[in-house]
C-alpha cells in the first residue's frame, strides 16, 4: 500500500482552449475536473496501475467535498481531515501545442491542531504502508520544517518516505534524512544554490543533496530525461514522446510509477520514466494506466552522458 500526503489539495479544473489570447472571450474546446495536488496525483496514478493508495487530504467546504468524491470514484482510499477553510480550486489553460497556463489558488490556512491531526492521521495508516510519498507546497499556517517532522515521526513507525516538495521545507526536510527526494530540474538548481547546465551538474547537486541527508534522488530533467542517484549507483532514464498534451501532473505520475515499482534501483527508474512519459501525451492531469505505457520506448543506463546540455530545465515531467 501506498500512503499519500497532500498537506494543499485542490480541486482543478483543465480547458483546452484553440490560443490562449488576453482580454479575450475563449471558448473551450474540451474541459475536465480532477482531484488535484502532487500526492493526490501520485494516489491516481497508482490506483489506475491497480495498487492499493491512501490518500491523506485537509479538505473544507464544497470544493473538498468534491475532491473526496472524485477520489473515491477512482477507487482511492480517502482519509481527509477536516479544515474550517475551503480546499481550493485551480484553473488550467491547455493550448494544443502543449502549452500550460495555471493559475494555482494559495488554499486555506491551517491551523496548528489542524495540522497535528494531518500528522496523527499519517501515524496511523504509516504501520501498513510500504511507502509514505509526501507531496507538493505546504498551505499557510504550516512552518517549513513541517515535513522534517513528518518524516520523523513516519521513520519512527518503521515507514519508507519519498518527499517531493522544493524551497525551504525541501531543504529543512533533508536533516530528517527522507528515503527518496523528487526534484524538478529547477528546484535541484534552486537546492544547491546555482544553475545546472549538463547532466554532469545535475548529478552533482543530487549528490550534494544525499549528504545532506537524502537517501537517494529521483530528479526530473523534462525532456532531458530522468536520473536516480543513490549509494547503490547513478542511473539515467529518457523515453519517446510523440505528443505532449500536457505536462500537469507528469512527475506526479513519475513518483508513483517508481514506488510502485520498488522504489529502488534501474527497474524502479525505468518506470517512471514509462510513467512520465504516458502522463504528458494526456489531457489535464489524467494519470496514466497500464494501456497507456510504452516501456519499449524507455531507455535506462547506467553510462549518463555527463556533458549533454540540459534544455528544458525545471520541468516537471
Amino acid at each position: 500500500m501506498i500512503l499519500t500526503v497532500t498537506p494543499n489539495p485542490s480541486l482543478d479544473r483543465t480547458y483546452e482552449v484553440p490560443a490562449l489570447e488576453r482580454g479575450e472571450v475563449l471558448r473551450a474546446t474540451a474541459e475536465r475536473m480532477d482531484p488535484g495536488g502532487k500526492g493526490v496525483n501520485v494516489s491516481r496514478a497508482v490506483a489506475a496501475a491497480g495498487h492499493r493508495t491512501v490518500a491523506v487530504v485537509p479538505l473544507g467546504g464544497a470544493p473538498g467535498a468534491l475532491v473526496a468524491q472524485l477520489l473515491a470514484g477512482q477507487g482511492i482510499e480517502v482519509a481527509p481531515v477536516p479544515v474550517a477553510g475551503h480546499t481550493r480550486s485551480n484553473i488550467a489553460l491547455a493550448e494544443p501545442d502543449g502549452t500550460l497556463t495555471k493559475v494555482n489558488a494559495p488554499g486555506p490556512e491551517l491551523t496548528w491542531e489542524e495540522s497535528e491531526t494531518i500528522l496523527t492521521t499519517v501515524g496511523a495508516y504509516s504501520p501498513a504502508a510500504d511507502w509514505i510519498a509526501c507531496c507538493g507546497s505546504l498551505p499557510r499556517g504550516l512552518a517549513p520544517e513541517w515535513y522534517a517532522e513528518l518524516v520523523t515521526r513516519a521513520h519512527g513507525a518503521g515507514a519508507r518516505i519519498a518527499l517531493d516538495t522544493s524551497g525551504p521545507s525541501l531543504l529543512a526536510a533533508l536533516a530528517a534524512r527522507p528515503d527518496v527526494v523528487k526534484p524538478n530540474g529547477e528546484e535541484l538548481a534552486e537546492a544547491v544554490g546555482r544553475p545546472l547546465a549538463t547532466i554532469g551538474d545535475a548529478v552533482k547537486a543530487a549528490e550534494e543533496l544525499r549528504e545532506r541527508g537524502a537517501g537517494a534522488v529521483l530528479a526530473s530533467l523534462g525532456a532531458d530525461g530522468q536520473l536516480l542517484v543513490s549509494g547503490a549507483g547513478t542511473w539515467y532514464g529518457t523515453a519517446a514522446v510523440d505528443l505532449v498534451r500536457s505536462d500537469v501532473g507528469a512527475g506526479d505520475a513519475s513518483l508513483a510509477g517508481f514506488l510502485a515499482a520498488g522504489g529502488e534501483g534501474p527497474d524502479a527508474l525505468a518506470a517512471a520514466v514509462a510513467h512520465g512519459a504516458a502522463a504528458v501525451g494526456l489531457p489535464g492531469s489524467e494519470m496514466p494506466s497500464p494501456a497507456h505505457l510504452n516501456p519499449s520506448a524507455v531507455t535506462v543506463t547506467a553510462d549518463v552522458p555527463l556533458d549533454r546540455s540540459l534544455s528544458e530545465q525545471g520541468s516537471p515531467r
